[in-house]
């Protein structure tokens, strides 16, 4: 995908210290011609995303870390630091041209995630993380946290190399902002919290949604694609699903441990984005209201 270089002035990246962390999610739709808030029924929700670090009030009360490795680095220096840094904000850059037209088409506003680059261990707002959960979106700071040697995981041990792959990891985590931004990852937390039992099904259909968003993002840039793209996206989408994780682990394939969907549902739904560019297409909760 032949991405223009960042703008400096159009991007937010910062390095980030300190040590543990989770995949955070959210759950929105985007509509009608523009981003709409879409309250989704309380019968449906289970998982509050916040337990899987700690508790929703510590994630929304805790604030960022000011414990940062390299805070006194520019966004350009930090971009520069290696390929995958500078892939990674090129692909911040796009992801933000794409998507603020769409908030102020719908009078809703738009404040751009941060990029936190680290290496091995780092502080969220969420909590402490570490690279070997993989990149992850945190809400109570709006950063995407990347450690990019993910990248030579994603491709060595996964099979799934090439820069769409990557540009759909960022893209991914970038629609969990999107979700946030909505307002609707607030409501579906409280809702969730009526009805645990629905916890694994509700987490799976956010996740579905942000690959969808990915695909949309992509989608909207389309005149950029490259011939292979596509298909390095879907190679990266089906060697992440969890269906397939568990069988390369060894493990046996248990549906109702799933948090983000089988390589069947992740293909699907990145594809609905990639082909309709329309995020109006991307109600992954539509089947259950």
């Amino acid at each position: 995908m032949r991405l223009k270089r960042f703008n400096p002035s159009n991007i937010s990246v910062r390095g980030g210290g300190g040590g543990g962390g989770f995949p955070g999610g959210g759950g929105g739709k985007l509509g009608c011609g523009g981003l709409v808030i879409v309250l989704i029924g309380a019968a449906v929700f289970g998982l509050d995303p916040a337990q899987m670090l700690g508790t929703m009030d510590a994630m929304q009360q805790s604030s960022p870390s000011t414990q940062t490795v390299g805070q006194d680095q520019s966004a350009e220096a930090l971009c520069n630091s290696d390929a995958y840094s500078l892939e990674s904000c090129n692909a911040l850059d796009s992801l933000n041209n794409t998507w603020k037209p769409l908030f102020q088409q719908a009078n809703i506003p738009f404040q751009q995630p941060d990029l936190v680059l680290y290496n091995g261990n780092v502080r969220s707002g969420c909590g402490a993380a570490s690279s070997a959960m993989g990149p992850f979106y945190c809400p109570a700071d709006q950063g995407i946290y990347l450690d990019t040697s993910f990248y030579d995981q994603l491709h060595k041990q996964l099979g799934a190399g090439g820069d769409f792959a990557r540009y759909y990891v960022v893209a991914h985590e970038y629609g969990h902002h999107v979700q946030n931004l909505t307002g609707v990852d607030r409501q579906v937390r409280q809702l969730q919290q009526q009805n645990p039992q629905a916890a694994n099904a509700v987490q799976v259909r956010m996740e579905l949604q942000a690959d969808c968003y990915a695909g949309v993002w992509a989608a909207k840039n389309r005149k950029l694609i490259e011939p292979g793209d596509m298909e390095e996206g879907l190679t990266a989408a089906s060697a992440i699903g969890d269906d397939t994780l568990q069988r390369n682990a060894g493990q046996r394939v248990s549906p109702e441990s799933f948090t983000h969907g089988t390589s069947e549902q992740r293909m699907h739904w990145l594809t609905v984005g990639l082909k309709s560019g329309d995020e109006d297409q991307c109600d992954t909760f539509a089947d259950l209201n």
